[in-house]
Protein backbone atom coordinates (compact mmCIF):
# COMPACT_ATOMS: atom_id res chain seq x y z
CA UNK A 1 0.00 0.00 0.00
CA UNK A 2 1.00 3.65 -1.00
CA UNK A 3 1.25 6.34 1.43
CA UNK A 4 1.02 9.86 0.49
CA UNK A 5 3.97 11.87 1.16
CA UNK A 6 1.76 15.41 1.16
CA UNK A 7 -0.67 15.83 4.27
CA UNK A 8 -2.87 18.30 5.71
CA UNK A 9 -4.00 19.50 8.94
CA UNK A 10 -5.42 21.99 10.73
CA UNK A 11 -6.60 23.11 14.20
CA UNK A 12 -9.78 22.82 15.95
CA UNK A 13 -11.56 25.78 14.70
CA UNK A 14 -10.40 25.69 10.92
CA UNK A 15 -8.63 29.09 11.36
CA UNK A 16 -5.08 27.63 10.86
CA UNK A 17 -4.77 25.16 7.55
CA UNK A 18 -1.34 23.80 7.17
CA UNK A 19 0.53 21.18 4.66
CA UNK A 20 3.56 19.38 5.52
CA UNK A 21 5.47 18.06 2.13
CA UNK A 22 6.97 14.69 3.65
CA UNK A 23 6.04 11.37 5.94
CA UNK A 24 6.41 12.61 9.08
CA UNK A 25 9.36 10.59 11.27
CA UNK A 26 10.42 9.90 14.88
CA UNK A 27 6.78 9.64 15.84
CA UNK A 28 6.59 9.70 19.81
CA UNK A 29 4.24 10.13 22.73
CA UNK A 30 5.57 12.48 25.36
CA UNK A 31 4.80 12.57 28.59
CA UNK A 32 6.55 15.18 29.85
CA UNK A 33 4.14 17.78 32.29
CA UNK A 34 4.52 20.64 29.59
CA UNK A 35 3.22 18.36 27.14
CA UNK A 36 0.93 17.07 29.28
CA UNK A 37 -0.82 20.46 29.79
CA UNK A 38 -0.04 21.74 26.47
CA UNK A 39 -2.53 18.90 25.31
CA UNK A 40 -4.28 18.82 28.56
CA UNK A 41 -3.83 15.31 28.31
CA UNK A 42 -2.00 11.97 29.23
CA UNK A 43 0.57 12.08 26.68
CA UNK A 44 1.25 14.45 23.02
CA UNK A 45 1.64 13.01 20.17
CA UNK A 46 4.09 14.49 17.49
CA UNK A 47 5.48 13.21 14.31
CA UNK A 48 8.52 15.66 13.05
CA UNK A 49 9.62 17.14 9.63
CA UNK A 50 12.20 19.06 8.32
CA UNK A 51 11.23 22.97 8.77
CA UNK A 52 11.48 23.62 5.06
CA UNK A 53 8.49 20.91 4.92
CA UNK A 54 5.74 22.77 6.83
CA UNK A 55 3.86 24.89 4.82
CA UNK A 56 1.10 27.56 6.55
CA UNK A 57 -1.71 27.55 4.02
CA UNK A 58 -4.24 29.62 6.16
CA UNK A 59 -3.83 31.42 9.32
CA UNK A 60 -0.45 32.04 10.10
CA UNK A 61 -1.29 35.05 11.70
CA UNK A 62 -3.94 33.27 13.69
CA UNK A 63 -0.60 31.04 15.26
CA UNK A 64 0.64 31.99 18.93
CA UNK A 65 3.88 30.91 19.86
CA UNK A 66 5.35 30.42 23.67
CA UNK A 67 8.23 29.42 24.72
CA UNK A 68 8.44 26.71 27.41
CA UNK A 69 11.94 26.27 27.92
CA UNK A 70 14.86 28.27 27.03
CA UNK A 71 15.36 26.32 23.66
CA UNK A 72 11.24 25.11 22.89
CA UNK A 73 9.14 26.50 21.34
CA UNK A 74 5.45 25.89 20.88
CA UNK A 75 2.40 26.97 18.72
CA UNK A 76 -0.86 26.98 18.98
CA UNK A 77 -4.11 28.79 17.27
CA UNK A 78 -4.65 31.82 19.37
CA UNK A 79 -8.56 31.05 18.30
CA UNK A 80 -9.29 27.79 20.01
CA UNK A 81 -5.84 26.77 21.70
CA UNK A 82 -5.48 23.96 19.34
CA UNK A 83 -1.40 22.85 19.70
CA UNK A 84 0.09 22.82 16.60
CA UNK A 85 3.70 22.43 16.46
CA UNK A 86 6.50 22.72 18.93
CA UNK A 87 10.60 23.18 17.54
CA UNK A 88 14.00 23.42 19.49
CA UNK A 89 15.77 26.40 18.24
CA UNK A 90 19.22 24.83 19.23
CA UNK A 91 20.99 21.66 18.52
CA UNK A 92 20.86 18.69 16.17
CA UNK A 93 17.38 19.34 15.39
CA UNK A 94 16.71 23.03 14.86
CA UNK A 95 15.79 22.43 11.45
CA UNK A 96 13.01 20.16 12.46
CA UNK A 97 9.68 20.81 13.38
CA UNK A 98 6.89 18.45 15.14
CA UNK A 99 3.41 18.65 14.42
CA UNK A 100 1.06 17.17 17.01
CA UNK A 101 -0.35 14.21 15.05
CA UNK A 102 -4.12 14.48 16.18
CA UNK A 103 -4.17 17.77 14.07
CA UNK A 104 -3.64 15.53 10.82
CA UNK A 105 -6.34 15.73 8.30
CA UNK A 106 -4.94 13.07 5.85
CA UNK A 107 -5.10 9.72 7.09
CA UNK A 108 -1.46 8.38 8.82
CA UNK A 109 -0.53 5.20 9.97
CA UNK A 110 3.00 3.80 11.69
CA UNK A 111 4.25 1.21 12.79
CA UNK A 112 7.32 2.32 14.43
CA UNK A 113 6.51 4.86 17.71
CA UNK A 114 7.63 5.15 21.10
CA UNK A 115 6.55 6.40 24.14
CA UNK A 116 8.78 9.28 25.72
CA UNK A 117 9.44 10.98 29.10
CA UNK A 118 7.16 8.07 30.75
CA UNK A 119 9.13 8.46 34.50
CA UNK A 120 6.83 11.83 34.03
CA UNK A 121 3.78 10.13 32.72
CA UNK A 122 0.50 10.94 34.85
CA UNK A 123 -0.02 8.35 37.73
CA UNK A 124 -3.64 8.05 36.46
CA UNK A 125 -2.55 6.36 33.13
CA UNK A 126 -0.92 2.90 32.83
CA UNK A 127 0.36 2.60 29.27
CA UNK A 128 -0.95 -0.65 27.79
CA UNK A 129 0.47 -0.32 24.30
CA UNK A 130 3.39 -2.50 22.97
CA UNK A 131 5.18 0.90 21.78
CA UNK A 132 8.68 1.21 23.38
CA UNK A 133 9.32 3.44 26.23
CA UNK A 134 11.98 5.66 26.98
CA UNK A 135 12.24 6.28 30.81
CA UNK A 136 14.34 9.91 30.29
Amino acid sequence: MKFPQTFLGSCLCGAVIYQINSRPKALSHCHCSQCRKSHGAAFASYGSVPSADLQLLQGADDIKAYRSSESVLRQFCSNCGSSLFWSRRQGDFADWISIALGTLDTPFTSDKQKHVEVMSKASWYDIQDHWPQCQS
